[in-house]
């Protein structure tokens, strides 16, 4: 079988879409996010680029704390939108139930099956874009969404982004458990 060249802008496939949130002016604003993955489990780490254009950037610079929402289905609008409209111009606030945790300058979304409030610890500028570090202070559900105590990816149904296509999807079945499969190689050996 033979490798077909992509080029330098293929993904990884799926993204996980988060809502990141920030106090700007004294206000709760939110914008949508897909380049965002876990760092460390100790100390617990999330890694978001955003650009430092984005309104968002303001408040997270400001007051060194974040939040990352991660929305279900059901808000695939309304995650679309916040990433379409600026806080400048649309108070996204207003579209979500909002609530603060530990940190009073993080704001979460209620409907969002998981809420991260988070502290900025470090920030790495690329031209406009930064990725940012958050040390994850403490982490949101609601009990529909857990199983046994820990968030259910079914029950939560997240979004995830596809590119070049940019498409929504959610997740399909579980096919194996991780950590688990693999073991019946080394049996064989």
């Amino acid at each position: 079988m033979k490798k077909i060249p992509m080029g330098d802008q293929a993904r990884v496939l799926p993204m996980p879409v988060a809502m990141i949130g920030a106090d700007v002016k004294g206000k709760p604003n939110f914008m949508t996010a897909a380049w965002i993955t876990r760092v460390y489990s100790e100390p617990p780490l999330i890694g978001v680029a955003i650009n430092r254009k984005h309104y968002t950037w303001e408040g997270i610079e400001r007051n060194n704390t974040f939040s990352v929402n991660f929305p279900g289905a059901d808000l695939v609008q309304e995650t679309d939108y916040c990433g379409l409209v600026s806080g400048k111009d649309a108070d996204k606030s207003a579209l979500f139930d909002v609530f603060y945790g530990k940190l009073e300058t993080a704001p979460m979304i209620v409907q969002c099956p998981l809420c991260f409030e988070c502290e900025m610890v470090e920030s790495e500028f690329q031209s406009s874009k930064s990725l940012v570090i958050g040390r994850i202070i403490e982490s949101y559900s609601d009990e529909r969404f857990l199983t046994d105590g820990v968030l259910d990816p079914g029950k939560a149904n997240p979004i995830v982004l596809t590119g070049p296509d940019r498409r929504y999807w959610t997740l399909g079945e579980p096919i194996a458990d991780a950590y688990r499969i693999g073991k019946e190689l080394i049996k064989g050996k």
